[in-house]
């Protein structure tokens, strides 16, 4: 079983920085795209960025330029750098992470537990 740990949610101040940290562990094979999502009370939850092993990145058009996701694979740790925050980045912010088991030739897709993330005006 592979077990998602997130770290760094907090409260900011808008106009301020916070960086996220999520950590794999358990049974680690091979670990695909890795990615943050984001969801508010009433609302669906949504993609803020996801990053491909080899490092591509995708970003949602409303954090592009502010936030920055990377990943160490030796770690098996994903990151999300978030700056210039806006009280609209308020959200519980979960790590999600595509792992692939040995003796199968596709990939489950685990979920962390969430991490609150406020931003005050």
């Amino acid at each position: 079983q592979v077990q998602l740990v997130e770290s760094g949610g907090g409260l900011v101040q808008a106009g301020g920085s916070l960086s996220l940290s999520c950590a794999a562990s358990g049974s680690i094979f091979s670990i695909y795209d890795m990615g943050w999502y984001r969801q508010v009370p009433g609302k669906q939850r949504e993609l803020v960025a996801t990053i491909t092993r080899g490092g591509s990145t995708n970003y949602a058009d409303s954090v592009q330029g502010r936030f920055t996701i990377s990943r160490d694979n030796a770690k098996n740790t994903v990151y999300l750098q978030m700056n210039s925050l806006k009280p609209e980045d308020t959200a519980v912010y979960f790590c999600k992470a595509d792992h692939r088991r040995p003796s199968e030739l596709w990939a489950r897709t685990y979920w962390g537990q969430g991490t609150q993330v406020t931003v005050s005006a």
